[in-house]
């Protein structure tokens, strides 16, 4: 797979060969100790250069009296001084030529506008003087792979980790040592750690970004609790993507209570979950709503293997796990389809009493002969047609006598199948779990965890494979400051191509009744207004009028209204509009995300909005594959697909208008804060799909 690489200037961040650390203790428990000790016992591979104006050595190096007296320009300063000494520290490393800084204070922006005005004034020192901040308030940084540590986490005390295919970003220190903690524990290296704090320069971003382009990372997992640069972060998760990288993301605020927590905490914009949500399905980002979920689906992604559909094979010892699996596989979307007719018999035949269609109940008769049992899975493989297989085994592998000759077996059927994905359900000691890992299979104790992170790698092996597909389009005039009225908006959004009834505009009851006549009965009639949003709200459409002397009559009713109701409106006339025929109606949208730009949203009309929510949301734009996994994913999809005799709805206009709206809504990104196409109806296959009223609302921050 090519990678693409965007310039980045994180590089000596992540490898220095050189480190100094300001503050340097001798006290290698301290914080300004630890990271002396680490690099020390990392076996760092390039110099370090520890800063104590009071001593002549630390921890056994030669120590310095000030960053000016260190023989070289080292690429990384750890900043290990009290934040009130930090702003010099910096402006030390700026003349010095130190090309990254890690900042482990706190005290800036998390603790008030004080501080934060103090975080500006050091991120503005080092800007000036292109030398890379990160943190403040963060854990700092590690390679394992030179023994870099750049960091004075506890959790490295007793056991370093270990390098491998894993990389980390978290904007919380605390809980990125944890999750990088929990890897080592499961048995994933790590190529490289990050924890940006309250990113007065790096940000999960440009982190998430580098990570993308790095040859040496399989899978990146991230915690996230708010993200400033929503166009990077997009652009990273697109980079990710391309680069074949599975992102496995914790995005905490998920509750309006923990989106404040999550503000206070790093003094971030937790923005909207549904935009979260609806980013992270349309860049196959997995988002883990455990940390045991997380660790679960990143050990799973660093074997590199995924499925490239959701057929689910199961074989077991036990009739009862294979009932359990069934049901977490229903649960995840994924299909344990039976075994054809033709490979039940072969598997009848070698294990007479076994049950053979899917899941494959070998009983124990298979441990008797571990040959036949090799023979079942290779059959299941070969002519089952699945993407994946997962076998219970319970505590059979942690048998002296039975753990080998069962690894063998098991790894004799799947020998000729290496692009499936392996996982086994059992309990075991660690060196047997590690013994079975080793020979390239995945090992859970959970029947519920191992097939949800199964279901997640289908998800990523889908969309690792689809291409982008994304709209490209160019920038469109400023629509202006003043609101529009309904005719006005139509006007805009039909040259964007979106389709809506023959309406006429009347500006008299005359021409109102001639406009009806040449549009034929029954029609419409609203009134036009910028002012006046909500219609109904003063009585402002009537529905199904029936001649010429009714709707002058009502011509004249909507004008008295508006002016009863609204005598401040700006009235630009009646609109006289077709009454429109049956078809499925749904709604389409658009709301400016702060941090990310216009989002498209789709759902069905009525109550399925109003009560159920039953929507779903893109960023603006897209293209036509994303669009139809919009319309695919809403709860109601049935219901487009003709039910109770009705035709199939004309889904594939409901496709190009979605793509047509996200064309305009990122064209229009910096004016417009709300689009409202409500309701459309959805005619039968091949009839189209038409919006009956039209709402653009430009942005408030504007005026």
């Amino acid at each position: 797979m090519k990678h693409v690489t965007p310039p980045t200037s994180l590089d000596a961040l992540f490898r220095p060969r050189s480190v100094a650390i300001l503050g340097a203790s001798d006290d290698a428990t301290r914080i300004s100790g630890r990271p002396v000790r680490y690099l020390i016992e990392g076996d760092f591979k390039g110099s370090i250069f520890p800063v104590n104006p009071n001593r002549e050595t630390v921890q056994g190096l030669k120590a310095y009296k000030s960053l000016a007296d260190v023989p070289e320009t080292p690429d990384v300063a750890l900043l290990a001084v009290p934040a009130a000494l930090t702003e010099q520290a910096v402006r030390e490393c700026v003349e010095k030529g130190v090309k990254g800084a890690v900042i482990f204070s706190a005290g800036y922006a998390e603790s008030g506008e004080d501080g934060l005005a103090i975080q500006a004034r050091i991120a503005d020192i080092a800007r000036a003087g292109g030398l890379r901040l990160l943190g403040p308030n963060c854990l700092g940084i590690f390679n394992p792979q030179i023994g870099f540590y750049g960091t004075f986490t506890q959790s490295l005390d007793k056991e370093m980790p270990f390098p491998g295919p894993l990389g980390i970003i978290s904007q919380s220190g605390a809980y990125g040592s944890h999750i990088a903690y929990l890897a080592r524990k499961r048995g994933i290296g790590i190529n490289y750690w990050i924890t940006t704090g309250n990113e007065a320069d790096v940000d999960v971003a440009e982190s998430l970004e580098w990570m993308a382009t790095q040859p040496d990372i399989k899978v990146i997992m991230a915690y996230v609790e708010g993200v400033r640069d929503g166009a990077r972060f997009r652009r990273a998760l697109g980079l990710a993507r391309e680069n074949g990288k599975p992102i496995v993301m914790m995005k905490v605020g998920r509750s309006e209570i923990g989106a404040r927590a999550a503000s206070s905490h790093t003094a971030s914009l937790a923005g909207s979950n549904a935009i979260y949500d609806a980013l992270f399905r349309q860049y196959g980002v997995h988002r883990a709503t455990t940390t045991e979920e997380q660790i679960d689906v990143a050990y799973a992604c660093a074997r590199g293997i995924f499925p490239k559909g959701d057929k689910l094979g199961v074989v077991t010892l036990s009739g009862g796990a294979g009932v359990l699996i069934s049901d977490a596989a229903e649960r995840n979307g994924l299909d344990v389809a039976p075994m054809p007719e033709a490979a039940q018999k072969i598997l009848k035949d070698l294990l007479p009493f076994a049950t053979v269609v899917n899941p494959v109940d070998t009983t124990a008769q298979a441990l008797n002969d571990m040959n036949l049992l090799a023979k079942n899975i290779e059959v299941i493989l070969e002519q089952g047609g699945y993407d994946a297989l997962i076998g219970f085994f319970t505590t059979v592998p942690n048998t002296r006598t039975l753990s080998k000759p069962l690894r063998d077996a098991i790894a004799k059927g799947c020998a000729n199948f290496p692009d499936r994905l392996i996982a086994l359900q059992m309990i075991a000691d660690p060196e047997v779990v590690k013994d079975y890992e080793q020979a390239g299979f995945l090992v859970f104790e959970d029947s519920d965890r191992a097939v949800a992170a199964l279901a997640a790698l289908t998800r990523f092996g889908r969309s690792l494979s689809r291409p982008s597909g994304e709209a490209h389009i160019a920038p469109a005039a400023p629509i202006g400051k003043s609101a529009l009225s309904e005719r006005a908006a139509k006007d805009l959004l039909g040259k964007a191509g979106i389709t809506f009834l023959d309406e006429r505009l009347a500006t008299d009851a005359a021409s109102a009744g001639a406009a009806a006549n040449a549009i034929g009965y029954p029609v419409v009639l609203k009134i036009v207004s910028p002012d006046v949003e909500h219609k109904t709200e003063i009585g402002g459409v009537l529905v199904g009028v029936a001649d010429r002397k009714a709707v002058e009559a009502g011509y004249a009713t909507l004008i008295e209204r508006a002016a009863k109701h609204r005598p401040d409106a700006r009235i630009e006339g009646v609109l006289v509009a077709p009454m429109a025929k049956k078809g499925v109606e749904v709604i389409v949208g658009v709301s400016r995300d702060p941090v990310f730009g216009p989002a498209v949203m789709f759902g069905l009309g009525g109550v399925h909005v109003e009560v159920l929510k039953d929507v779903t949301f893109r960023l603006a734009p897209f293209g036509r594959d994303e669009a139809m996994r919009m319309i695919d994913e809403i709860r109601g999809r049935a219901l487009l697909s003709g039910v109770r005799g009705a035709p199939a709805s004309d889904v594939d206009a409901l496709a190009d208008l979605l793509v047509r709206i996200s064309e305009f809504a990122a064209a229009h990104a910096d004016d417009i804060e709300t689009v409202d196409l409500n309701p459309v109806i959805a005619w039968p296959k091949g009839e189209g799909a038409v919006a009956l009223d039209a709402l653009v609302v430009p942005r408030r921050d504007l005026h």
